[in-house]
């Protein structure tokens, strides 16, 4: 896992359920003077899952961003199995 990677990890544990969007995602793990593309947002949120082994535990909220999602049944990330 790369440092950007944990950096977003770690963020959207902070606070499981939560979304949040992409410009605070950004300010806070990249820095909020990063001039580049939120593409890369994008690319780093994709090889997370795939690390994860669970894509659905980071859902993405269509025109907002990301969140972190919790199953209330089983207090867990992700879908109770």
């Amino acid at each position: 896992m790369t440092r950007r990677e944990f950096d977003l990890l770690a963020m959207l544990i902070e606070e499981p359920g939560t979304v949040w969007n992409r410009e605070e995602i950004m300010d806070r793990v990249w820095d909020e003077n990063w001039f580049g593309s939120t593409r890369t947002l994008d690319v780093h949120v994709g090889s997370l899952r795939t690390k994860l082994g669970h894509k659905e535990w980071i859902e993405t909220v269509r025109g907002v961003g990301y969140r972190l999602t919790v199953s209330a049944t089983s207090g867990q990330c992700g879908e109770p199995r």
